[in-house]
């Protein structure tokens, strides 16, 4: 008798970045590459794409507040908190990055990674000069010195029309990322 694998738990947080649509992209790979896949949204992600596209993709409801629909007794967000292997932020907005860097939890996402004992990967996607600024690099520096590992942003065209280090990474390399953390 063969010990089955247990199934990587994946917690993907989408946030209000114009990138939140490459979060279905996301999904979508990380449940074919044969990952249960949770997303949590922030209200701003929200804007930018529709809870039943991840819903869909990932196969499981989408987290978007403290109210929790399915009646338990345990909070989603600590549930998913206490499930997860990994939790990956892809986008991450410098909104969130801040929130994350000084323990604010106002929504479920940020819950999510002040509970969780997972590692911590966060995909930045802003404007440039937002990515640069002092106060983004400084609550970046602290990320990192707690653990959270940061891919990318990359160089490229923004949505802002500037051109510069800011984009989402290659949704394939954050694929390629998040399922080698999972699969050590």
């Amino acid at each position: 008798m063969s010990k089955s694998k247990k199934v990587p738990v994946i917690v993907l947080g989408v946030t209000g970045s114009i990138a939140a649509y490459k979060a279905a992209d996301i999904a979508s790979k990380l449940v074919k590459a044969g990952c249960e896949v949770h997303v949590a949204m922030t209200e701003h992600a929200k804007e930018f794409i529709g809870v039943l596209t991840l819903q869909t993709l990932s196969r499981n409801p989408v987290l978007t507040s403290f109210h929790n629909p399915n009646g338990s007794w345990k909070p989603g967000h600590i549930d998913l908190a206490d499930r997860a292997d990994l939790l990956l932020i892809a986008p991450a907005t410098g909104n969130t990055i801040a929130e994350l860097a000084h323990g604010l939890a106002g929504h479920p996402l940020a819950e999510i990674a002040l509970a969780t004992e997972a590692p911590v990967i966060i995909a930045p996607a802003m404007n440039g000069k937002m990515w640069k600024h002092p106060a983004t690099q400084a609550n970046v520096a602290l990320l990192k010195k707690r653990g959270v590992e940061f891919i990318g942003p990359e160089k490229g065209i923004l949505a802002c029309g500037y051109e510069g280090l800011g984009r989402l990474w290659n949704v394939e390399d954050i694929v390629k990322i998040a399922l080698q953390r999972v699969k050590r």
